[in-house]
């Protein structure tokens, strides 16, 4: 557990993106230095490409990125790996499978880049501690709507590469992004490579369905940037 000269440093540090978490919603502020105490929360750093959560270790701990970015992915029996969804600072990973109470997981979470993470054991999330926290109570509601949230966000993916051609795929997720963003034109968190895991079709067949799409004025790209047209 951390000591509470540095929780204090911590809540200093990343105030911002703590109020950002869906955990802390409605939470006050006042209240958020005697939260990770309750919480036994540990800050943790970590590599570029380290696994932070390895599939198939168990499902004990909610993690809050709080720096960096990481990707929760899917590797199957053959080792081809699928990207399930980024993780972005003040997003929660983990919690799905923790509060399922499964035994090992069946995803892994790996940083993209260096990261620093907040650690949570979850059944100090679950289970309302001896000291009778007021607070208890409002995050474990949170923590069921972002339950709710994410299984919205999953079935979101399971439309997308539900499509029958590599074509369909992307350009549902590309609607997807559109619908999200309000805008024609945006930034997609994946490059070529990430994006063909995330819709689960192969790379040079994704990079020609891309291309046939510039050709036809359906779209326009740069790397991960791309327009609707």
């Amino acid at each position: 557990m951390l000591k509470f000269q540095q929780k204090e440093k911590i809540l200093k540090k990343y105030f911002g993106i703590l109020r950002k978490c869906s955990l802390f919603s409605e939470i006050e502020d006042r209240h958020l230095i005697a939260m990770l105490s309750c919480l036994g929360a540990k800050r943790v750093s970590f590599d570029k490409k380290y696994t932070i959560f390895a599939q198939g270790n168990s499902a004990k701990y909610i993690g809050i990125l709080l720096s960096g970015s990481a990707q929760i992915v899917r590797h199957d029996y053959y080792g081809n790996r699928s990207i399930v969804s980024g993780v972005m600072p003040g997003e929660l990973f983990g919690e799905s499978f923790a509060c399922a109470g499964m035994e090992v997981l069946p995803v892994s979470i790996v940083a993209n880049e260096p990261c620093e993470v907040l650690l949570i054991d979850s059944g100090h999330v679950l289970h309302t501690c001896t000291n009778g926290c007021e607070f208890h109570r409002r995050m474990i509601y949170n923590l069921m709507r972002d339950l709710a949230a994410k299984n919205i966000m999953f079935h979101q993916k399971l439309d997308i590469t539900a499509k029958r051609t590599t074509r369909e795929k992307l350009l549902a997720y590309l609607a997807y992004m559109e619908q999200q963003t309000g805008k024609n034109e945006f930034e997609i968190p994946f490059d070529r490579q990430e994006l063909a895991d995330y819709l689960e079709v192969d790379r040079s067949g994704l990079s020609a369905e891309i291309g046939k799409l510039r050709r036809e004025g359906v779209l326009d790209c740069r790397k991960n940037h791309f327009t609707l047209l």
